[in-house]
């Protein structure tokens, strides 16, 4: 009797297995931080945004988690927060250099994104 072959890796699970501490992907991929960091930061490529604007441009994020990433951005040196002394003030959100050196990659991914929408069918 012959004994059939397994696929590689199967019956083997991965699912709590953290990256490897040395991973450049994932140590890139904690520092942009949570989900729609990156959506943030590729409407902020083409110059400073005030939250409204922001809001307007990704309209299926929430103002709560749009706060958030913008915070998280900030704090990390991707974005700066800048207020006008104008009352009531606003506030307009940039890129830094680290921030524009995230552009290249975003823009990669946004090719490949579109070569995959022409590709697949609609869903």
């Amino acid at each position: 009797m012959r004994h059939r072959e397994t696929p590689r890796g199967a019956g083997v699970r991965h699912k709590n297995r953290s990256p490897h501490p040395k991973c450049p992907l994932s140590d890139c991929m904690s520092f942009i931080g949570g989900a729609w960091a990156p959506n943030v930061i590729w409407h902020l490529s083409s110059g400073p945004r005030r939250f409204s604007d922001l809001r307007a441009e990704i309209p299926m994020i929430s103002a709560k988690v749009l706060t958030q990433r913008l915070r998280e951005l900030e704090e990390r040196g991707i974005l700066t927060r800048s207020a006008t002394g104008s009352l009531p003030p606003a506030v307009a959100y940039a890129l830094t250099p680290l921030g524009h050196d995230f552009l290249p990659v975003i823009h990669a991914i946004i090719a490949v994104g579109e070569r995959l929408r022409r590709r697949l069918p609609a869903v």
